[in-house]
């Protein structure tokens, strides 16, 4: 059997890949009664049940955004230590594409300060670019407790 006959078998709609024509084990056919069809039907009824709910205790889009975020707060303020760890790993990736000329040799206290200085890049534009990761991750991690 060529590849043309298997695509007109898969075309059609009388095809099984698991018959015997197509020189596949037949023991390795799904059993008809897997339970997939429960499983799929018990999804569905939550899902329903879920959409069905009254709305105060649906949360939407809306509500999660006006939600108040506290900057005083002592998990916003980790929040934003992870969006500066996030912000200062993007800018070392950025930095590690640009090649690097032989012509000053920084040496190992280059690599320290360039790093220092990148974690002070990062302090700044969390603060000052307003990303949004520290405010995601706050209502996010608020929403838990």
């Amino acid at each position: 059997m060529d590849i043309g006959e298997i695509g007109v078998q898969f075309l059609s709609s009388s095809y099984n890949p698991f018959s015997s024509t197509t020189g596949m084990n037949p023991a390795l056919q799904p059993a008809k009664d897997s339970g997939f069809e429960e499983l799929l039907k018990r999804t569905q009824d939550a899902a329903v049940r879920k959409s069905t709910a009254a709305p105060s205790e649906t949360p939407t889009i809306q509500n999660f955004k006006n939600q108040a975020i506290d900057k005083t707060d002592k998990l916003y303020e980790l929040c934003m230590e992870l969006e500066t760890f996030l912000i200062k790993n993007l800018i070392k990736s950025m930095r590690n594409t640009v090649q690097k000329s032989s012509l000053v040799n920084s040496g190992f206290a280059g690599e320290i300060y360039e790093d220092m200085l990148y974690d002070e890049y990062a302090k700044v534009y969390s603060k000052n670019a307003n990303f949004g990761f520290a405010e995601m991750a706050y209502r996010e991690l608020k929403t838990i407790d």
